[in-house]
């Protein structure tokens, strides 16, 4: 069996049902307070509609929330200290969780298992970076390294979702069905990047917008439900079921 060099403190420590099951559970919940506090407090304006007094779901990206000023003009700064903060607590979550979940999987004895469990891991953390770089750079003072970070969330948990999709089929410490989460995550984060490559730029038009806030809306939730989802495979292996 392939053995990873990790202390044994460190083992007992991230192999905790806290890490693995209830904290990415509790996150989600944080998380979406958070962004809805954000919303409640943006203070209006799209691509599109300067003139808006609120946030459109359908028409504001999730970034619009972290504008050091919104499109209307105003100051966002409530807007922007609650969407940075889920988006950097969320990043704290991923780390430990991953970290928790290639410890889990470091019990399996396929030694490819092992090794695709590190690598998805480990893009699991460039992630986490970059939720963190997007959480810290305001699309509206720095657009580029804004929409450098963000769009590689979904470049690093493409690879991330592809290896523990894998991973969960072929081993035998959770049952095989919860790779079907991941799968449908894997594909998810595929058609959206793809969308981001090559769909119409948001500034297309106003339908353009629509579409790509829609699809950013969609993976957002499709991203949660998979995660919670996975817990619940998680938490069935911790009770030997």
């Amino acid at each position: 069996q392939y053995q990873f060099m990790i202390s044994n403190k460190i083992i007992t420590f991230f192999d905790d049902k806290l890490f693995l099951v209830s904290l990415p559970r509790i996150m989600v919940g944080v998380f979406l307070f958070l962004q809805v506090l954000g919303m409640f407090n943006y203070p209006g304006g799209t691509i599109w509609n300067e003139e808006t007094t609120e946030y459109v779901f359908t028409k504001n990206y999730f970034s619009d929330l972290g504008r050091y000023q919104a499109h209307n003009g105003e100051p966002n700064y409530l807007s922007m200290i609650f969407f940075s903060l889920s988006l950097c607590l969320v990043s704290l979550t991923f780390i430990i969780h991953y970290v928790s979940v290639l410890i889990f999987f470091q019990k399996d004895c396929k030694t490819y298992n092992n090794i695709m469990a590190l690598v998805g891991t480990i893009f699991s953390f460039l992630g986490a970076i970059c939720l963190i770089g997007t959480a810290l750079t305001p699309s509206d003072l720095v657009l580029d390294p804004h929409v450098f970070y963000a769009n590689n969330i979904f470049h690093s948990f493409l690879v991330t979702s592809l290896m523990y999709t894998i991973v969960i089929y072929r081993s035998e410490l959770i049952q095989n069905k919860y790779s079907a989460g991941y799968a449908i995550f894997f594909l998810s984060i595929l058609s959206y990047v793809i969308i981001l490559h090559f769909g119409p730029g948001p500034r297309e038009s106003q339908a353009a917008l629509i579409f790509q806030v829609v699809a950013q809306k969609m993976i957002v939730v499709i991203f949660i439900l998979s995660v919670v989802y996975q817990t619940f495979g998680l938490d069935k292996s911790f009770k030997g079921e």
